[in-house]
């Protein structure tokens, strides 16, 4: 049979589209540019957007209402357009002007209580920070904030239910923490750990911040990938000890980040537990892990050393009680957490 363009809109015109009963011809859903070749027809249908729900049915009665109508041995090609542009998507935070994640290749290396001390300080320092406990299966920050029993909860803001992130020495937080039982282990699977990740950023009320720092889970893990995808972060503070196998893991944290599909800067490297200074003995440092071991990786992988901080009874009393050392910024602690906070500040700057 030969083919011609009336007989193809012909067959078209027996097509229904589901939503309104109406033939897609009568809906002006074919466009002017039917192209025949031979046995081979080409040509483009329109759909009001491009997630419409029957584009799938309707492209499949449009290709058998043809060959029941001029033959089974023609081949069709049916293009797809949209009148409605897909909507560019906003940022997901779009009051934050810097998220930083602060991570550790291993556990057990003062990653939380860096995380929670370097909040406190860049307050200290005038920005409005907020604070996201991302570790999941082992959420520190209700306790090192003092803020075990608080209990968040949702407000109307435009139109949406959003959490209120709890408030403590200027700083916004929220933690996995506020909604389990803190005696009893998260028995979670990756996926729920993801799911409950972003909905505490998503639906909740972060507003204006300077600063949006995550507390990361230890380790390489689907979490971070979640992250690293929901969030657009502008870089990575990674912890360590100046241990070897502390270095070991943390090589492999900033090997993650550095990853081309992660692609997430590395703002530099903090070395904690870097020395142990008694209170009685102030000016002697006892190298309990090693010596320089982060300064020797940050110059290893062309990266900056941010800070380094000692072991002093303060930090674990303070983490203890819920009052950060940070908080106290004429102590030898408080003055090291300065620092980094300032470290933290100009690599983001320089960044930006």
């Amino acid at each position: 049979m030969t083919l011609y363009p009336n007989l193809i809109k012909d067959a078209l015109s027996t097509v229904r589209y589901p939503g309104t009963g109406k033939d897609i011809i009568t809906m002006q859903m074919l466009e002017d540019d039917i192209r025949i070749d031979g046995s081979s027809v080409s040509f483009s249908l329109i759909f009001e957007r491009p997630t419409d729900p029957f584009q799938k049915s309707i492209l499949k009665s449009a290709e058998a209402a043809i060959r029941q109508k001029a033959g089974a041995d023609v081949e069709v090609h049916i293009y797809v357009k949209t009148r409605q542009q897909p909507v560019e998507e906003q940022p997901l935070l779009p009051g934050v002007r810097n998220i930083i994640a602060v991570a550790s290749g291993k556990g057990g290396v003062g990653k939380s209580t860096v995380a929670a001390n370097l909040a406190v300080a860049l307050v200290r320092q005038g920005y409005r920070v907020g604070l996201l406990d991302a570790d999941i299966f082992g959420p520190s920050m209700p306790k090192m904030f003092q803020v075990e029993d608080a209990r968040p909860y949702a407000e109307k803001v435009d139109g949406r239910d959003l959490i209120v992130p709890v408030e403590q020495y200027g700083i916004k937080l929220l933690s996995i923490g506020f909604f389990v039982d803190p005696g009893q282990a998260v028995l979670w699977r990756g996926a729920m750990a993801s799911n409950a990740l972003k909905q505490l950023i998503a639906e909740a009320d972060w507003g204006e911040l300077d600063y949006f720092l995550i507390d990361m889970p230890p380790g390489t893990s689907d979490i971070h990938l979640t992250l690293v995808q929901t969030l657009g972060l502008t870089g990575a503070v990674v912890v360590s000890t100046p241990q070897e196998v502390a270095l070991a893991d943390a090589r492999k944290g900033i090997d993650m980040f550095r990853n081309p599909k992660v692609d997430v800067p590395v703002l530099g490297l903090v070395e904690n537990m870097a020395w142990f200074t008694p209170a009685e003995l102030p000016d002697n440092r006892y190298y309990l892990f090693g010596k320089e071991g982060c300064r020797r990786l940050a110059d290893e992988l062309g990266l900056q050393l941010l800070g380094q901080i000692p072991i002093v009874q303060s930090i674990c009393e303070g983490g203890d009680s819920g009052r950060p050392v940070a908080l106290d910024g004429d102590s030898v602690v408080g003055r090291a957490f300065d620092s980094l906070a300032s470290a933290v500040v100009e690599s983001t700057e320089r960044l930006n």
